[in-house]
């Protein structure tokens, strides 16, 4: 069976803001409480390299892989399978126009096979509230953002 994760939130911010936030991935240390550090060119085939806190404070080094890029408007990336299909991962950040400056961030995270009830026994809590923190901080970043733009 499945683990999935997905938190929706509307942000009082135009699009392409909000794809500005997501993408500027150099940035991450300064607002994300979960990604603290990335590194990727967001091209399909290529690396992202992350360093997340799932659990305690010593953050984890991790190497995905981008699955799919549409500028403006979503990118995923997945882990490299374990061997015979035991661990297998789906990571996505989709961005939909509302209008009047309004977007709607989706995350998405699944892990399947066989692995993946004992991998959310242990971390589901810790991945929840780091994919939860991101999608606030996401929101909150957008806005003060926008908010010092007015300014």
């Amino acid at each position: 069976m499945a683990f999935v994760i997905d938190i929706t939130v509307d942000i009082d911010a135009p699009a392409e803001l909000v794809w500005r936030v997501l993408t500027d991935v150099d940035k991450y240390g300064e607002w994300n409480p979960f990604c603290l550090e990335c590194s990727t060119t967001l091209e399909p085939g290529t690396p992202i390299d992350m360093k997340v806190r799932l659990v305690g404070s010593t953050p984890k080094t991790q190497r995905e892989y981008i699955r799919t890029h549409t500028p403006g408007h979503e990118f995923s990336y997945s882990m490299k399978p374990a061997p015979l299909g035991l661990l297998r991962s789906h990571r996505s950040h989709t961005l939909t126009d509302l209008g009047d400056g309004r977007t709607r961030y989706d995350s998405h995270f699944q892990l399947d096979g066989p692995l993946a009830p004992v991998v959310s026994g242990l971390l589901g809590s810790a991945l929840k509230r780091g994919f939860g923190g991101m999608t606030a901080a996401v929101k909150t970043r957008s806005e003060t953002l926008k908010a010092a733009a007015r300014d």
